[in-house]
């Protein structure tokens, strides 16, 4: 029998039918009738543009991050089977998960380096969106959402971070917590409603048991569920919008419609609207002029193709691929499982989790709750009002929007790797506001200088720009290319120059052997 006869077999059964209720998927009236039949397919439009598909525009990582949110699934609920929340067992049930039973260590691993990389593929997944403009008109609200996603999964994460109920984890969150305590006001509040008392115990452990288990997971489910419908309602990936057409200038630069002559058609503006782009193959007639949308050739069926079967293909690559890649470095490097928690020893250096060492970090430079609270607050409203600073729809799909663009990350970039090392290594050497403790009041060596010294680090290249007349995206690329830059030196600096005592070291000459790898 061949694999033909098998196949309309197959889709004419009763089994196939109660589903697709069409046959083989092979024309284009049931590859329609495919994506809009079942609610995994429904999640697709029945047609892509062909740029969305393009590996160097999205790199995959809206994918990606849903790999490794369902492997988190998987291996978190093989994990629950074993685990008990409590403080006297959930070491020891750690410990058994790893040594006696199949495959323990190995699903331990999976879900360890999977949250990490979950975290890091949401940053670069944020990061992505920013620069090729894909938060403009109609997708405003759902940059919102993927703020949100982002601030979830650090909770996720965060949380889960107790649960082995090892030396490592209990001071992580000791550290973690405390930094949410010098939110004024409510600071002691948060801290208590967090740890259910004023130490991280049982009633801790029992919370973030109950957060990491529930709580976010449902969350997540729920907001990336509504933030995949919102990316096909609002158009799908913003790379459909861009034209074939050279880089666009910058806004207020570009010729104005009304200084064309007959014979210029709008593509030649540079716009990303274009409306009729030349092509000698194809012939165009004006039937009528009416009110509504543009019609818009480069979006045509030339440049699309069917989700099925592509798009699924593409999404089984990035699904097999990422897990084949997770699987090896399990295999590579287990998660670690230090000594049994102990709030009496406490251990050298005790550092938060990796995606807040960077929060410790400023601790050393400034007031606690104004490197804690204040500038990580100011930083997620910026990202909450970046689609509304910058309204114009130009440039979107594009990375950085014009060569201009390009450019101006380039040279904040270099900047910031310039200025923020040297900001830390001086103030760590001179120290400035322990000298000046007890000489001017606290509010002037803890706040005001630290304000003053940051904000204009991070508003001297903003100002430089002005002198070209940036357009409001040019001013939020600066501004974020600031912030992200200096929060990944930050971190870094954090997480590998910061040895025993918290002090700065040389990450070839750490005393005692440290090594901060092993506080992953």
């Amino acid at each position: 029998m061949s694999i033909e006869s098998w196949t309309n077999r197959l889709t004419q059964s009763r089994l196939w039918r109660s589903y697709f209720r069409h046959g083989w998927p092979d024309n284009p009236l049931d590859r329609s009738l495919l994506m809009t039949s079942g609610l995994f397919f429904h999640l697709h439009p029945v047609k892509v543009n062909r740029k969305s598909l393009r590996w160097s525009y999205s790199m995959g990582l809206g994918i990606i991050t849903i790999v490794l949110f369902l492997v988190l699934l998987f291996t978190g609920t093989l994990l629950m089977f074993y685990y008990i929340p409590s403080v006297e067992r959930a070491y020891p049930t750690m410990k058994a998960i790893q040594t006696g039973i199949p495959l323990g260590q190995f699903t331990r691993d999976m879900h360890r380096w999977a949250a990490h990389l979950m975290v890091l593929a949401v940053i670069l997944h944020a990061a992505r969106v920013f620069y090729t403009g894909a938060y403009k008109a109609p997708r405003q609200f759902n940059w919102v959402i993927g703020v949100f996603l982002l601030l979830i999964t650090l909770g996720a994460s965060f949380t889960g971070y107790l649960l082995p109920w090892d030396q490592l984890a209990y001071w992580a969150i000791t550290v973690g917590t405390n930094i949410a305590g010098y939110a004024p006001i409510i600071g002691s509040v948060l801290r208590t409603l967090l740890l259910g008392g004023r130490e991280v115990g049982q009633n801790a452990l029992i919370r973030f048991y109950t957060l990491h288990i529930m709580v976010f997971p449902l969350l997540l489910i729920l907001a990336i569920s509504y933030h995949m419908w919102r990316v096909r309602k609002d158009g799908g990936l913003a790379a459909q919008e861009v034209s074939d057409t050279p880089d666009a200038e910058p806004e207020g630069t570009a010729p104005e419609a009304d200084q064309h002559d007959d014979n210029t058609s709008l593509a030649d503006t540079g716009r990303d609207w274009v409306i009729f782009p030349r092509n000698p193959s194809k012939t165009y007639g004006l039937v009528e002029l009416m009110s509504g949308t543009s019609p818009m050739v480069n979006r045509g069926p030339e440049n699309t193709v069917f989700s099925f079967p592509i798009v699924l293909l593409l999404e089984l690559i990035i699904f097999l691929g990422t897990t084949f890649l997770l699987f090896l470095f399990s295999l590579a490097r287990h998660a670690p499982l230090g000594e049994m928690a102990n709030p009496t020893i406490t251990i050298d250096p005790a550092k938060a989790p990796w995606y807040f060492v960077g929060l410790q970090e400023l601790l050393e430079h400034m007031h606690p709750t104004l490197a804690g609270i204040v500038i990580p607050g100011v930083l997620v409203l910026f990202l909450l009002a970046i689609p509304y600073l910058d309204n114009s729809r130009s440039g979107a799909g594009r990375w950085f929007t014009s060569a201009r663009g390009k450019r101006i990350v380039l040279w904040t970039t270099l900047y910031t790797l310039v200025v923020m090392p040297a900001y830390i290594l001086l103030d760590n050497l001179i120290t400035p506001r322990e000298a000046l403790r007890g000489v001017l009041p606290g509010y002037v060596s803890q706040w005001l200088i630290p304000i003053v010294v940051i904000g204009l680090l991070v508003a001297l290249p903003v100002l430089i720009l002005r002198r070209w007349r940036p357009t409001p995206r040019e001013i939020m690329l600066t501004l974020f290319t600031v912030m992200f830059v200096s929060a990944v030196i930050f971190t870094l600096s954090g997480f590998f120059l910061r040895g025993p005592g918290f002090k700065l070291y040389p990450p070839w000459n750490m005393p005692g052997g440290y090594n901060p790898l092993n506080d992953l």
